[in-house]
């Protein structure tokens, strides 16, 4: 689990929209949008990637 939001928040940052990355991962949106927002704001290490 830890590596897929790693991979959709690099693809987010790489201007992937947000619906095709959550579609890709099998999640929500608001998931994409959360994790996005950790690691702009917290960097990778204070990301809860648990």
């Amino acid at each position: 689990m830890t590596e897929q939001r790693y991979r959709a928040v690099l693809e987010v940052h790489a201007g992937v929209p947000v619906t095709e990355v959550a579609e890709r991962f099998g999640v929500s949106r608001q998931a994409v949008h959360r994790w996005s927002r950790w690691y702009r704001d917290e960097g990778r290490a204070k990301v809860p990637f648990t």
